[in-house]
């Protein structure tokens, strides 16, 4: 299946629809639905005071000053000093619990895409760079948090203030209100039009974003190789390209997301003086009184000042909806690595058995072809062939890191897909050639993924190894399991976290342990330590090892050669040299 979010290919999940990304989008507001119903009374109590401020000020206009009863006017003055102060406390209650809300969203939507990232197959991070992946967790989602927290109260206010501000001019004076309302349609006709355009833009300018995140990390991941290349420049050549491209894609969409404000505030401009000119006409005639013109240009206002501010706020919601893009593309991918019913269990020897299984990686050729073999329990295989041979295809495919195209590979009779994932990493331990360790120290991450063992205390734990011969590695470590781990760093070095990853796997104790290169970068004393260990591991523990070292695969009760497709069992360990050396000729 095709994962790489940035390149679709034809089995790719169908963008979500707009209705159907808004439908999630609130789905993801659900569990705060008291709470924003809350912040809705704050915002219409605050919309309908605010509403309420300029009908009060012309009645007063036109009963009281015009009269000049001052001690009406003072008392209709204390009225909307307390209007406009509970219309404060109504605007700090509901920022203060959308602040909230959009927090505790942020949180939850981090959570979900993390739980999603677990949940999806090795191809998905093979086909998408973390960069960009880091870039959808942090900056996408934060983009959703700022329209939430800050940006949605703001629109539903506008749209309140908006729809009671337009009732008030046409109820006030019909052909009057329609006249001021006249430039709002032409708006709303340009907004429908150009919006898609600047949503596209945002999510252009949100890619780069996420790709520029991606180089820097790539980069910073292999700097020792740039510096022990003395390639600096081309690390600055490429981190170049990839800024001028977010700096192009941030320029268009800064153009896009403004292009509305100055045409809204035109618009307003219009429609204060188209009120303002019919107004003064109809006073003429004695169809209006100052009082109420000064209403209705309130109205005006009340009208185009959240229109101007929806601008802004329009501007929020794409980029926020662009982000909500990125993220619901994660959100809605399915694992193609799921477990079926029951399979039907045959009776055989075999731990592992490939039957016709042929397997290629996305956009790649293919590099099984309708392999067939089987590995019985107890006993110790080696895998060899050139460098692309498919040896390593073909471990990741016994510990279903992948599904063959077409085929079954059965794991003690059954098909392996059957297996939930927790009972089928019971059953096979992988000791990779690049061992990935979590910061931290040696015991947790020996512990990693091993809750049997995970309330022992460090003596208990010590004395665990030892019975389980893997004392002698322990000693490799200057503050035993209370030795300092950094991912990525130099507390320990590669040999080490080879030995930390042996530990971990072999403490499993798996009915099958894969071996890919795990001795490559160990000395030779260490080296024989582990074959030891490996040949004190239970009688019915079977072992597959991947090695380029002759002597690590001389002792192997059979040895499969890989290349070109196919594996062919190798028979003697001088007939797999000779097929090994034919080979790499070939290659």
């Amino acid at each position: 299946m095709n994962y790489n979010l940035n390149q679709p290919g034809e089995k790719q999940p169908a963008k979500p629809s707009t209705a159907a990304q808004v439908k999630k989008l609130l789905a993801l507001m659900s569990g705060e639905r008291k709470v924003f119903i809350f912040a809705l009374l704050a915002v219409l109590l605050n919309s309908t005071l605010n509403l309420a401020g300029p009908l009060v000020v012309g009645y007063t206009i036109d009963h009281h000053v015009q009269s000049k009863q001052y001690h009406m006017v003072l008392v209709f003055a204390g009225i909307l000093c307390a209007m406009y102060l509970v219309a404060f406390v109504t605007s700090y209650l509901q920022t203060r619990l959308m602040g909230g809300i959009g927090q505790r969203i942020l949180f939850n939507t981090r959570n979900a895409l993390f739980q999603k990232l677990q949940e999806l197959p090795v191809a998905f991070f093979n086909q998408n760079k973390a960069g960009d992946l880091i870039s959808r967790i942090n900056n996408d989602t934060d983009k959703l948090n700022l329209f939430l927290s800050q940006s949605l109260m703001q629109f539903v206010s506008s749209i309140f203030l908006m729809t009671g501000a337009s009732i008030f001019l046409l109820s006030i004076n019909f052909r009057l209100g329609t006249t001021a309302l006249a430039p709002a349609v032409l708006l709303f006709i340009l907004t429908r039009a150009v919006s898609p355009w600047i949503r596209k833009r945002n999510a252009v300018n949100l890619q780069t974003v996420g790709g520029m995140s991606a180089e820097i990390q790539e980069s910073l991941n292999n700097f020792k190789v740039i510096v022990a290349f003395n390639r600096k420049d081309y690390f600055r050549q490429r981190f170049e390209e990839v800024n001028q491209q977010n700096y192009t894609t941030a320029i268009r969409a800064g153009v896009a997301n403004t292009i509305f404000i100055p045409v809204y505030g035109l618009m307003a401009h219009m429609g204060q003086l188209l009120v303002l000119a019919f107004g003064i006409y109809f006073i003429t005639t004695g169809a209006f009184t100052v009082g109420l013109l000064i209403s209705f240009l309130s109205y005006v206002n009340s009208f185009y000042n959240p229109l101007r501010q929806l601008a802004a706020v329009w501007t929020n919601f794409q980029l926020a909806m662009a982000g909500w893009d990125r993220i619901s593309q994660i959100l809605s991918l399915e694992t193609d690595l799921v477990t079926i019913g029951e399979a039907v269990e045959t009776t055989s020897p075999a731990v592992i058995s490939f039957q016709n299984v042929s397997f290629g990686y996305p956009n790649g050729k293919e590099v099984l072809h309708h392999v067939s073999f089987t590995l019985e329990k107890g006993k110790t295989y080696a895998l060899v062939g050139p460098t692309g041979g498919g040896k390593t295809t073909t471990a990741s495919l016994i510990a279903r890191l992948y599904d063959p195209i077409t085929g079954v590979v059965l794991l003690d009779g059954k098909d392996i897909r059957s297996y939930g994932a927790a009972e089928r990493t019971k059953k096979i331990g992988f000791i990779l050639q690049d061992p990935f360790l979590f910061t931290g120290t040696v015991r947790e991450n020996i512990l990693y993924g091993n809750e049997q063992y995970r309330n022992f205390s460090n003596e208990q734990l010590t004395q665990l190894l030892k019975e389980e011969n893997l004392g002698g590695l322990l000693q490799q470590f200057e503050a035993g399991l209370d030795t300092a781990v950094q991912s990525g760093g130099e507390s320990i070095s590669l040999g080490q976290k080879q030995l930390v990853a042996f530990i971990r796997a072999v403490l499993r104790k798996p009915d099958l342990l894969i071996l890919d290169e795990a001795s490559a970068n160990i000395d030779t004393m260490t080296e024989q330590l582990l074959e030891g260990i490996l040949k004190k591991l239970p009688g019915e523990t079977t072992r597959v090892i991947i090695a380029h070292r002759l002597n690590t695969i001389e002792n192997a009760d059979e040895i499969f050669f890989v290349n070109s497709g196919e594996i062919t069992r190798a028979g003697s360990f001088q007939h797999a040299m000779d097929l090994l050396l034919h080979g790499k000729r070939e290659s």
